[in-house]
């Protein structure tokens, strides 16, 4: 039995109109207010014969529909994002920006990546870390020692994902950024999702080499965007195509979905092809003992080239790994740039780090990677049962409900935080225009209490902003 979604007319029909309105008054505004109060628009215009570096037109979604919601992202928050998070109140002052107010309001945290609610949870072991060793290592391994628990956590994480070799990095966005340019050569061919994050988009775009990309989830493009190159090769000279580099995440995180690993490993017998998997938000989360989407979909993890991850998500800390085969993790060691020029990860991480990958393997870890599934089917399920349009994975903890209009953006959240719950809404460019969405985010740390809590809100609220758009039938 599947469930088909479908989505009122009415509900298209009136998130185009309201960016519709919208827009046209923002032009509307603009054209009287340089006619007006020309002052306010000097820096958009040529001066002493210089272009402007910010036009009325590349500056106009940021200042007419991004300026109007801003009070609902980049919320400030003090402590740690447990289950619970303190909120910072702000409001808007006479030139449109936010000010703190000096209030704050404690609130059931359904915003934060803290999905094994391993967060706060080895403080104790982290200052131990402090005091042996130090506090950071300020320089690349070309010219310091490396720290003996990197190195630990390095044979840790690829013991873990049954690999040969695993690299560590400080930083998780840069993670992919500085590694995937090292990847290729020019002449090679980089194949992407077109929903990988944004981190992968960086890398991609200063690579060497040509760049693809597959609508999301659609094997047959993929296939064809393969056979493609293999048959006329390089652009221009025809001459034969050097390496394929094909780049997915396990689950992506604005979809809640995952990778259709199968259908991609299927594509792999047929064509040669390095398949690299970004598993930001699968590790930890997914999986029967939380080793990612290969255990999920009950994957031999040896059919995977290259297995990416971050650590701060599941394991409440910083940084980055990548985990393959010696001779490709040599090469990252020697070309990366984030090894021979930035600084080595804090011992302090690497401690809990080290901490959490050791109680994930426990019975008791194990038993909470399950909570966590059940947690996310529940709460999913719940959401559907009420008429919400939800997608993704059942047993993801990323659960994304979905908005469209966008003035529903901004209520969804307010409302929310009114009700003392700290929720991210999500609209464009993060996702498609109209696909506005608000992203909840479940953790062990929360109890059924919390989460029915939730839910009694998020029905109260549904029903004011009329979100229950989803008629479901079965097929």
């Amino acid at each position: 039995m599947t469930n088909k979604i479908y989505i009122p007319f009415f509900t298209i029909v009136t998130t185009y109109l309201s960016y519709f309105i919208v827009i046209v008054l923002g032009h509307a505004r603009d054209f009287i207010g340089q006619m007006l109060f020309p002052k306010l628009y000097k820096h958009m215009f040529p001066s002493n014969g210089r272009l402007p570096l910010f036009t009325t037109s590349g500056s106009f979604y940021t200042r007419r529909l991004y300026g109007r919601l801003n009070d609902c992202w980049n919320r400030p928050i003090t402590g740690i994002p447990g289950r619970n998070v303190k909120v910072l109140l702000r409001t808007r002052d006479r030139d449109g920006e936010m000010k703190l107010t000096g209030e704050s309001k404690m609130c059931l945290n359904l915003g934060s990546y803290n999905y094994l609610g391993y967060a706060g949870m080895y403080n104790e072991e982290a200052k131990k870390a402090l005091l042996k060793y130090p506090i950071a290592y300020c320089g690349p391994v070309k010219f310091l020692p490396p720290c003996p628990l990197v190195r630990q956590l390095e044979k840790e994480i690829a013991t873990f994902l049954y690999k040969e070799d695993a690299i560590v990095f400080p930083m998780g966005f840069a993670t992919n950024a500085c590694t995937i340019p090292y990847l290729v050569n020019k002449g090679d061919l980089i194949i992407a999702d077109s929903l990988n994050h944004s981190s992968i988009f960086f890398g991609t775009r200063i690579s060497p080499c040509k760049v693809e990309r597959f609508g999301h989830n659609d094997i047959n493009m993929l296939e064809k965007i393969i056979r493609k190159a293999i048959i006329e090769g390089q652009d221009r000279t025809h001459r034969p195509i050097g390496r394929i580099l094909v780049i997915v995440e396990g689950i992506y995180s604005m979809e809640g979905e995952c990778v259709k690993l199968k259908e991609i490993l299927a594509l792999k017998e047929k064509y040669p092809f390095y398949l690299f998997i970004d598993e930001a938000h699968s590790i930890g989360a997914m999986g029967k003992t939380g080793r990612g989407v290969c255990e999920y979909l009950d994957v031999d993890f040896n059919k995977i080239d290259l297995l990416m991850g971050t650590f701060t998500k599941s394991f409440g800390a910083a940084g980055g790994y990548i985990a393959a085969n010696k001779n490709i993790i040599n090469l990252l060691r020697k070309r990366s740039e984030l090894i021979n020029r930035g600084e080595q990860m804090p011992p302090v991480v690497a401690t809990q780090i080290l901490e959490c990958l050791k109680r994930m393997q426990t019975k008791e870890g194990k038993r909470e990677i399950q909570k966590l599934a059940d947690k996310s089917r529940y709460f999913r399920k719940e959401l559907h049962r009420m008429g919400f349009i939800v997608i993704g994975e059942k047993d993801c903890p990323v659960v994304p409900l979905m908005l469209y209009n966008p003035g529903k953006i901004a209520e969804f959240s307010r409302m929310c935080l009114k009700e003392n719950i700290a929720v991210v809404v999500v609209g464009y460019p993060a996702t498609p225009v109209i696909s506005s969405r608000v992203r909840f985010c479940l953790s062990v740390a929360h109890t059924k209490e919390d989460l029915n809590r939730a839910l009694f809100v998020i029905d109260r609220i549904g029903d004011l902003l009329g979100l229950k758009m989803a008629r479901s039938k079965a097929s």
